[in-house]
């Protein structure tokens, strides 16, 4: 049996950055999948860029668990896209994994960036 831990698992905090990003994003307001890696790449002055392959089975994930919701509507080019918005249950999520991801940068931060 494995021992059990309080502490976060760091290979889930480098995977689950995607969700949190994502979320963030959301926080902004509502957004189609392409816009939503525009802006992730936009704000991280393209440092992160963010393949269909990774966001839309993400996107897909955070629906079920009910952080974020999804309607059809227009994109600014005129095509049908599906809009993704932000709930509670995402903000509430959110605000969980940023506190989480401060834990593990500051602990990252101490070996890589020492004083």
């Amino acid at each position: 049996m494995a021992p059990t831990s309080s502490k976060p698992d760091p290979s889930g905090m480098l995977h689950g950055t995607l969700d949190a990003l994502v979320l963030k994003t959301l926080s902004w307001g509502s957004r189609h999948g392409y816009g939503i890696a525009k802006w992730i790449e936009d704000a991280t002055d393209e440092a992160v860029i963010v393949e269909e392959g990774s966001l839309y089975p993400a996107l897909y994930r955070m629906e079920r668990r009910g952080w974020i919701e999804a309607e059809w509507g227009i994109s600014e080019l005129g095509r049908k896209a599906k809009f993704y918005r932000i709930t509670a249950k995402g903000r509430r999520q959110l605000a969980s994994e940023t506190q989480e991801w401060a834990k593990f940068a500051s602990a990252v931060s101490k070996i890589l960036l020492p004083a």
